[in-house]
């Protein structure tokens, strides 16, 4: 009897199998790149280039908050493809300060003008370890006030010095267990500035009657910045960064005692190395692929010779 039951299970079960529903393709969940529309995370720059032709125009308006100061500004990125892998383009920005113990400034003015040039050395491919990788080069012109601003310090909105920024910017993509993306920065650039001649009161604490040069120290930036993707519009973003400053000498004379008298004094001021963190949080919309808003609040932590600061920002972005 058993011996029998076997033989028939034997011949059955192919016949069951063949008989049997065939199970559904496996439906992929993960989301497909096309899928996921971005602005940008608030302060990380892409490492990707404008296609040839193409423009991207992205303002930026912000309030940098800190003790008894509001600095409202705004920061516009003007690029412009220049050809296959290149990118080139303009910065202005302008800026009005508010000051609770003096003076605010006397109106709306210009800052200093950044140009850049970025060119893109690898492009990300999906199921790649290598990352989409640019090299930027950054030269920031004096075209803001800084010294000569008698009564009103708060007129001040540039640096004076010719600043040379390089840097490397860094893009990949991350799928994540729910299959969803993850987009991922790491940039870092170092800034290089030229000495000035500053007179009288200037951005850098000198007084009336004051005759010298300054030399910026070495400035160090890096920013990790991650941005999730949600849905295919929204998107949240953080922004983690890390800045090093060297020490700034000013040096000279001054040619006035307090009395408004020639008397020439040296004078010597060293601001001291500095260092400090910050974070960006961020969410951003997309009407299309090609036009999103971006909402987010950077906060720089009072490291080392540092003041902190709260910057909430607006940005539009938009690429044609």
């Amino acid at each position: 009897m058993l011996l029998s039951l076997l033989g028939w299970l034997v011949r059955s079960v192919p016949a069951l199998a063949q008989s049997a529903p065939a199970l559904p393709p496996a439906v992929s969940t993960e989301q497909s790149m096309s899928d996921a529309w971005w602005t940008g995370p608030m302060l990380a720059n892409s490492a990707e280039t404008l296609p040839p032709g193409h423009f991207l125009f992205e303002p930026y308006l912000y309030d940098i908050r800190s003790p008894h100061t509001d600095s409202f500004g705004s920061r516009t990125y003007m690029l412009y493809g220049l050809m296959n892998r290149l990118s080139i383009g303009i910065i202005p920005v302008f800026g009005y300060n508010r000051l609770g113990n003096g003076p605010n400034s006397s109106g709306i003015g210009a800052g200093d003008l950044t140009v850049q040039a970025q060119y893109r050395l690898t492009e990300f491919q999906q199921g790649s370890w290598l990352p989409t990788t640019a090299i930027q080069w950054q030269e920031t012109l004096p075209t803001g006030r800084y010294d000569e601003l008698g009564n009103h310090p708060a007129n001040g909105l540039g640096a004076g010095t010719y600043t040379t920024t390089l840097a490397l910017n860094t893009q990949t993509y991350l799928w994540l267990p729910t299959g969803r993306i993850l987009r991922v920065r790491f940039n870092v650039s170092e800034a290089f500035s030229q000495p000035a001649r500053v007179k009288d009161v200037s951005v850098y604490g000198t007084s009336q009657g004051f005759r010298g040069t300054v030399q910026p120290g070495k400035g160090l930036f890096a920013d990790l910045a991650i941005e999730y993707s949600l849905t295919e519009r929204w998107v949240l973003a953080l922004d983690a960064t890390y800045s090093h400053n060297g020490n700034t000498r000013v040096a000279g004379e001054n040619i006035l005692d307090p009395a408004s008298l020639s008397f020439p004094q040296q004078v010597r001021l060293d601001s001291g190395p500095s260092e400090a963190f910050g974070i960006a949080p961020a969410i951003e919309y997309n009407w299309s692929p090609t036009l999103g808003v971006l909402l987010g609040t950077r906060v720089i932590f009072g490291g080392h010779n540092s003041t902190g600061s709260v910057t909430p920002a607006i940005a539009i972005n938009y690429v044609y």
